[in-house]
């Protein structure tokens, strides 16, 4: 039987993608199964543990794919929006053209980098960035604007701290026409085999069969919560890996070299 670690975020965004593992519910592929060892972390931390080599697959941001040489992407499975994602937003009290300086959540590299793109590709601005913990009203004290990601963007009152969100994948979107790819399974070249791929691929059905159920698990008795969250895993997230997609990912990661956030830009390897 085939062990393989698995480093998750621990958002909302990615329980559909190890619903069945979380549950004890594990689909099998034909023939064979898998040993699945799951821990969550938050999207930066998923990336260090895979860099060095503690787990074996990471829900990763996508710009930590170039961390290490012959890192592959699990073919048709990603965390991924076409528009509005709801979850990675810039929040602020000022008109975004007279931002001068924002805090970033360092929680992911892949929304920080993105959001230093928008700032000079479509708000044409060139703020001061502080990195941050994601607390918005702490974040707001000390800049014009803040970058949240994950629960914490999807959840908090903004309106209640006199803030407006600028919806992140939204703006990218209306940058390039494109979806934006967030997370991806990452792992080394012999990380996933043809079992673990399609067991995978059977676990994300799974969780989205049920995405209501996680929603509503997410947040125990909390309707205006839960109803978010249906909406959110319902509406705002994709979890496939469609050509267009990859697209996407492939301009960010030219615009992310172009700045000189990433080292080098191309296509990504499957397993």
């Amino acid at each position: 039987m085939k062990r393989v670690r698995l480093g998750a975020v621990s958002y909302l965004n990615a329980k559909p993608l190890v619903y069945g593992i979380a549950e004890g519910q594990r689909p099998k592929a034909e023939g064979q199964s898998t040993d699945f060892h799951l821990r969550f972390d938050v999207p930066s931390v998923c990336a260090s543990l895979l860099a060095e080599g503690a787990i074996d697959l990471g829900l990763i941001p996508t710009i930590a794919y170039f961390d290490r040489p012959g890192n592959k992407f699990v073919p048709d499975i990603a965390i991924a929006s076409d528009g509005p994602v709801a979850s990675v937003a810039i929040f602020t009290r000022t008109p975004i053209e007279r931002v001068r300086t924002l805090a970033l959540d360092t929680s992911s590299r892949t929304s920080v980098a993105l959001t230093r793109i928008l700032c000079a590709k479509l708000f044409q601005i060139a703020p001061a960035f502080t990195p941050e913990a994601p607390d918005l009203e702490s974040m707001l004290q000390t800049a014009d604007a803040a970058l949240l990601i994950g629960d914490p963007a999807l959840f908090v009152d903004y309106a209640r701290l006199g803030a407006g969100k600028i919806d992140l994948g939204e703006s990218w979107t209306s940058l390039t026409g494109l979806p934006f790819v967030w997370a991806a399974w990452v792992g080394g070249p012999t990380a996933a085999d043809a079992t673990v791929v399609r067991q995978l691929q059977q676990i994300r059905d799974a969780g989205l069969a049920h995405s209501d159920e996680i929603a509503d698990a997410y947040t125990p008795g909390d309707p205006a919560r839960q109803a978010i969250g249906r909406r959110y895993l319902r509406e705002s997230i994709r979890y496939d890996l469609p050509a267009r997609a990859l697209e996407g990912l492939e301009t960010y990661f030219r615009f992310a070299a172009e700045l000189g956030l990433i080292k080098r830009a191309g296509p990504v390897d499957f397993f």
